[in-house]
């Protein structure tokens, strides 16, 4: 497994090739004082960006044409210089320039358009090349080309990989010879695959030509769950996940909960931008930064900012006193950070995982992060896993809304719960594909899917939202069940008739009849809780509280005692880690508070328009005060300090659990447990 730097840099340099005097401004000294500035200790640079050119001398691509240096050697030798690390950046899915010598490499969709980031060919934008023409032969030539010039580089970081179902003539033939139907998208995906393995093959296979232990990262903007067959050309993981770029404060706590229980190290990667990728002159705030950086060290993560470089080549200082305040702090935290293992009560089975989504795609998988958001918020420490994991050692196993389960996963948590596990089922997961009922003994009867929604429920006290005694909505259909030798958890009502044009009420839906339907909303039997609804996929589209509330009481209900009890906001997120060599847990306690700014907007003769949301942001970083917290850990506790401060905390250690209270919270807080 890689060690990778804590405090990184991935510096884009997409560069057009109508602006002139690139890298004239470019100076040794002003860049060695940007990385010292920022506490950096890794900048990753670029060999080629998307527009197609290449920034060093090359012999087989094209340099910029107003570029008059090889600026890459320039800037690897400064950094290396002042003993900063250098990986390097080569384009792969999108390259325009070769898109326009030779547009027959193009990826084609089945309507015969090329594929790229726009659909018209006026418009501004990257275009996609296929990996199964012979672009790949041209990539692997530049990457070799590269690892020859630079080798000693520390890594080789390849961009926009993916392959598409793609038309183009090489594809065609190809699925033609190998027996494919291309009239058959099941089959295409497949071809697909296959296109996309041997991408993976002889890229990294090249990169590592001169050097076997070449680090070498393919940058899909997404880890995909349960796709682990191209983890073998992977020698670490990049998260790239920028909140205010579209994947939001969840996004990467959820991702890295996957990540950390994988063999490889793994970097959280945000930019300093206020939006996302390829924006001059936007800044986000830099209490943002310490918190984005703080959450990638809580959950097991070294750091990755992204900055992008004037084509002139000087570096903005403004951007790396920004950094710098977040990489202070980062760099004064390391120590707890290093070599720590994630401490968790619940197992979430990924159902990206399970259910195999395309490998190409990006979808946002509701059930997963309908979950993932809940145990966030109800502060659980829990980790995110696949089929291959390890479910024995975790109190509870969470299967979201619609896992998919085989012979060999049925076998697998049989034995969980044999060993005493606690196993919680929503939706239509835990239900035989053929449509005979439950796979698992739930104490209730599958009588298929209710015709009616939205219905509603009415819980039993122990699970019902503190606010409500009256029948709660639940916008997507539920599985229906009457009781066996289960407990119910509550009834569900029917609302008068679906909303059609020939009956509808009022605005929405239609309100519940006055008695129960004689389905229960779920069931308790043994170790085994059922809910009937998608209760995640709801809550991910809905996220009202009582939805909250509700799943929260029936994860409780079956957890019992929990590890760790917090009295924080929902806003607010935990881990806990282990340090084993150091005999020492490693509370984390995260705060910002954060605001959406900004919404749909066009301006008469402006370039700002089609925004359909706004920009979740922090600025203000607001304090908590005489935070509660218990903790179940088995080990005798000598001492409880905040680190780095070095502040003592009082504490209270009875049988098993340990009780102190943290007198102040601002943004990140570590707190030390040595035993």
């Amino acid at each position: 497994m890689q060690n990778l730097k804590f405090r990184q840099i991935h510096l884009d340099f997409h560069t057009s090739p109508e602006i002139d005097d690139i890298g004239v401004e470019f100076d040794k000294e002003q860049w060695q004082n940007a990385l010292k500035l920022g506490h950096v200790d890794s900048i990753t640079c670029f060999a080629t960006g998307h527009h197609g050119w290449s920034y060093y001398d090359t012999k087989l691509g094209r340099k910029h044409p107003h570029l008059s240096f090889d600026l890459l050697r320039a800037q690897f030798d400064a950094t290396k210089e002042i003993g900063v690390n250098v990986p390097i950046y080569l384009t792969a899915g999108v390259h325009n320039m070769i898109a326009e010598e030779h547009p027959e490499w193009r990826e084609i969709e089945r309507d015969g358009k090329f594929a790229g980031w726009t659909d018209d060919l006026l418009e501004p934008g990257f275009r996609m090349l296929c990996f199964n023409s012979p672009y790949l032969d041209y990539l692997c030539k530049q990457i070799e080309e590269v690892v020859s010039l630079f080798p000693n580089a520390d890594g080789i970081f390849l961009d926009i990989i993916s392959q598409s179902q793609c038309y183009c003539r090489w594809c065609m033939e190809s699925m033609l010879e190998k027996g494919f139907n291309p009239e058959k998208e099941e089959e295409r995906l497949a071809h697909a695959k296959i296109v996309l393995h041997n991408y993976y093959e002889r890229t990294t296979a090249v990169a590592r030509i001169n050097d076997a232990n070449m680090p070498v990262f393919h940058n899909s903007g997404h880890i995909q769950c349960g796709n682990r067959d191209i983890l073998k050309h992977f020698s670490h993981l990049e998260l790239e996940s920028l909140p205010t770029g579209g994947w939001g404060y969840d996004h990467f706590p959820i991702s890295a909960k996957y990540c950390h229980k994988l063999e490889h190290d793994f970097l959280g990667m945000t930019g300093k931008f206020h939006t996302t990728w390829g924006e001059f002159g936007g800044y986000k705030h830099p209490n943002a930064l310490r918190y984005e950086c703080a959450s990638m060290l809580a959950y097991g993560a070294k750091c990755s900012v992204g900055d992008q470089l004037h084509p002139s080549g000087k570096m903005d200082m403004s951007t790396y006193k920004l950094i710098g305040e977040a990489y202070a702090e980062v760099a004064s935290k390391e120590k707890w950070c290093i070599n720590a293992e994630n401490v968790a009560d619940i197992a979430l089975l990924s159902s990206e995982a399970v259910n195999k989504a395309n490998l190409c795609a990006r979808d946002d998988v509701a059930s997963d992060i309908g979950a993932g958001r809940i145990l966030l918020e109800g502060h659980f420490l829990f980790d995110v896993l696949d089929t291959e994991m390890d479910f024995s050692k975790y109190k509870v196993l969470i299967l979201p809304d619609e896992i998919k389960i085989n012979n060999l996963l049925k076998t697998k948590i049989d034995e969980y719960l044999a060993g005493g596990g606690k196993l919680l089922l929503t939706g239509s997961s835990g239900l035989a594909a053929d449509g005979s009922g439950f796979l698992f003994d739930v104490g209730a009867k599958w009588e298929g899917e209710n015709e009616y929604s939205p219905d509603y429920i009415l819980t039993n006290e122990e699970l019902r939202p503190s606010f409500i005694d009256s029948p709660l909505v639940m916008y997507l259909p539920s599985q229906k069940i009457t009781l066996t030798n289960g407990q119910s958890l509550g009834e569900m009502y029917n609302p008068y008739f679906n909303r059609q044009y020939e009956h509808f009420c009022s605005h929405q839906h239609a309100p519940p009849q006055t008695e129960p339907s004689g389905f229960a909303c779920g069931v308790r039997n043994g170790n085994i809780l059922y809910l009937a609804h998608p209760v995640f996929s709801i809550y991910r589209g809905f996220g009202a509280v009582a939805y909250k509330e509700y799943i929260i009481n029936a994860i409780n209900s079956l957890l019992g005692k929990a590890t760790l009890k917090v009295g924080l906001p929902s806003t607010a997120r935990v881990s806990l880690m282990k340090q084993a060599d150091h005999k020492r847990y490693v509370l984390h306690l995260l705060y910002a508070n954060t605001i959406k700014r900004g919404g749909p907007l066009t301006l008469s003769g402006g370039t700002v328009s089609g925004r359909s949301d706004g920009v979740e942001v922090i600025d203000e970083l607001v304090a908590l005060y005489n935070v509660k917290i218990s903790l179940m850990i088995s080990e005798k506790i000598k001492s409880v300090i905040c680190v780095p401060s070095g502040d003592k905390l009082i504490f209270e250690q009875s049988g098993n659990e340990i009780r102190l209270v943290l007198p102040r919270l601002e943004c990140h807080q570590m707190i030390q447990l040595t035993y």
